[in-house]
């Protein structure tokens, strides 16, 4: 596994009634299927999904762009809600999440589909597939929390794939979550309806967005979706008080110019604040995009001396095991906070104040469950 990404692994547990890859649509539809949110009913039986910028427009005995939700006469269903194809405890900083409960474990979910056609998917198998085509175990949300309370992890991740999708698990998961004192946590792509993103997401304590490039021309022809969208549930987000994190995957020749990266920070510091962590990361040759390198170090390092240009206090690199921007600096006095080596917490010297010890400077993050 390398370091900082957030691939799936094979299932760590599982909770009874699995169902293998090659289940028919029939099985899905009669055992997984309930009334999907987000969407209205048009004439002639067709339905709108509103959960993604995309609206769907979907016919009878179709399904959306993301291949999970069905129109059966005229109602639309989800066909993954308690159906799980990967289930891991996880360091919060897999995610990664560097300033919300560092050093803690995350039970982590996730389903099968995706809003998005990355050419660069990490995790194709389950993000670009179908629920008859992908291996699933049955996990009802109140088996996710007991899971979650067995492998002592003070929170919930919905990830793997883009958890939006399976807004409807995520939702009553996260309220099973909230009643037995447990946090929540979207690892999202972020391409979401502002009034889905604010119901689904109000519900989350962190969300982790990647922002995949700073043009749209990357999100038109790579990722098959629309930047504007993401930056603006960004700002949401911020003005609902969720802590945010950004990831920032770099990809040789198709979003690592001196320009975009220089706009990505301008963009952040002047819309949401320069104290919002930025993370970016190493590519490495995946799906679609095998024929391109992995991304120099040397493009890395330039990207975080640009951003810390730019005014953003806390800018990592990930993806490079060993490198000395995964650790927490102060901004003010410059002293080591939180030491990392790989997903391991080695130093912690923020305290429960939240402040740097040496010079009382507010470091912003949830530092203490």
């Amino acid at each position: 596994m390398r370091q900082g990404t957030e691939q799936h692994r094979p299932f760590l547990v599982s909770a009874g009634d699995e169902r293998h890859a090659g289940e028919a649509d029939s099985e899905v539809w009669s055992t997984a299927a309930q009334e999907a949110c987000f969407y209205s009913r048009l004439e002639g039986g067709s339905v709108r999904c509103e959960l993604c910028p995309r609206c769907c427009v979907v016919a009878e005995g179709r399904r959306g762009v993301c291949g999970v939700r069905v129109n059966r006469e005229g109602t639309l269903y989800t066909l993954v809600h308690s159906r799980v194809s990967a289930a891991n405890v996880d360091a919060i900083e897999k995610k990664p999440l560097f300033h919300f409960l560092p050093g803690t474990k995350a039970f982590s979910i996730g389903t099968v589909g995706c809003n998005l056609h990355c050419k660069h998917c990490q995790n194709w198998d389950i993000a670009q597939a179908r629920p008859e085509q992908g291996a699933t175990s049955w996990m009802p949300p109140e088996d996710v929390v007991g899971l979650a309370r067995q492998f002592d992890c003070p929170t919930i991740a919905y990830t793997y794939n883009e958890p939006a999708i399976f807004a409807e698990f995520m939702m009553d998961t996260a309220e099973v979550a909230r009643e037995a004192g447990l946090g929540n946590i979207a690892v999202s792509n972020g391409y979401v309806q502002r009034e889905a993103l604010v119901e689904v997401y109000g519900q989350m304590d962190a969300v982790k967005i990647d922002v995949k490039a700073f043009t749209e021309k990357f999100y038109r022809e790579i990722a098959g979706g629309a930047l504007k969208p993401v930056l603006e549930n960004l700002v949401t987000l911020r003005g609902m008080g969720k802590w945010v994190e950004i990831v920032y995957l770099v990809i040789p020749t198709l979003n690592d110019s001196e320009e975009e990266l220089r706009g990505l920070a301008k963009w952040i510091k002047g819309n949401l604040g320069e104290d919002v962590p930025l993370h970016f990361t190493r590519f490495h040759p995946e799906y679609e995009l095998r024929e391109l390198p992995p991304t120099p170090v040397a493009t890395l390092d330039r990207a975080k001396e640009i951003a810390d240009a730019e005014g953003l206090s806390y800018v990592y690199v990930g993806n490079v095991p060993g490198h000395g921007a995964q650790d927490t600096y102060c901004p003010g006095c410059k002293k080591l906070l939180v030491e990392r080596t790989g997903f391991t917490v080695t130093q912690m010297r923020i305290g429960p104040d939240g402040a740097c010890p040496n010079c009382k400077r507010a470091i912003a993050g949830v530092w203490h469950n």
